[in-house]
């Protein structure tokens, strides 16, 4: 059972600003996620615009209305990224962990460990902070590797500069709601197993690929074990 977030204090919050206007107090509630299945447990008109435990003058009083229409957004987008958390089903070489604790479900990192191609043995580390309006906002998404608990910004890679910005279509011109955090991480894990230097950030590494792939595979293993490739120093991360 995962908590998604404090409703009991938002519910209190809402309440409050409702009772000055409708002479009306919320009772507490529950939201939490159980097997995959989204239970609710007595939240009065808050997913719903119409509840049976209010009367009909609550139900038609245009604040209360709007309180309940603002909440409903948060709600949706939190369980549909929770729903999304909980059917992950990740590549055998990919682990998600939450850094900030099982009650923060909207910063999450995961661990690539490529099992094939040029960067096969490393170990990348990638930061996901999800907007409060997901799934009509991409995440953003960055990529650390990870040496004894220390972060460095730097991964010799064609689609992923020296600051860790990752250049992938689907987290941004391409991306759309019915995308989800599955398929970002599968298009993550691609840009190990077959990096494009058609649509380069680090357009260094993207010259090599493309012109030197040969070359390019000394620098990746190069800068994998921990070494300078040109006048960059990447730290090791196999």
């Amino acid at each position: 059972m995962i908590k998604l977030f404090k409703v009991k204090e938002k519910q209190r919050e809402v309440g409050e600003n409702v009772s000055g206007m409708v002479g009306m107090k919320q009772t507490a509630g529950e939201l939490r996620l159980n097997k995959g299945f989204l239970i609710l447990d007595d939240i009065p008109g808050f997913l719903y615009c119409k509840s049976n435990n209010l009367s009909d003058s609550e139900n038609r009083n245009p604040a209360l209305t709007y309180l309940i229409s603002s909440f409903k957004s948060d709600v949706i987008s939190d369980i549909s990224h929770c729903a999304d958390i909980t059917e992950l089903n990740l590549p055998k070489s990919c682990t998600i962990t939450f850094p900030n604790g099982n009650d923060d479900l909207m910063n999450f990192e995961i661990t690539i460990q490529p099992d094939e191609g040029y960067y096969m043995g490393g170990k990348f580390l990638f930061s996901f902070e999800v907007s409060p309006i997901y799934p009509h906002e991409a995440p953003k998404v960055k990529c650390n590797t990870l040496v004894e608990l220390i972060l460095f910004l730097l991964v010799y890679h064609p689609n992923i500069d020296l600051e860790g910005n990752v250049c992938l279509n689907i987290l941004r011109e391409d991306w759309k709601p019915v995308l989800n955090i599955n398929t970002i991480v599968y298009g993550l894990y691609h840009l190990f197993t077959a990096p494009n230097p058609e649509d380069p950030l680090n357009h260094d590494a993207a010259e090599m690929l493309r012109d030197n792939p040969t070359k390019f595979e000394s620098n990746v293993r190069h800068a994998m074990s921990g070494g300078y490739v040109g006048n960059t120093y990447f730290t090791k991360c196999v």
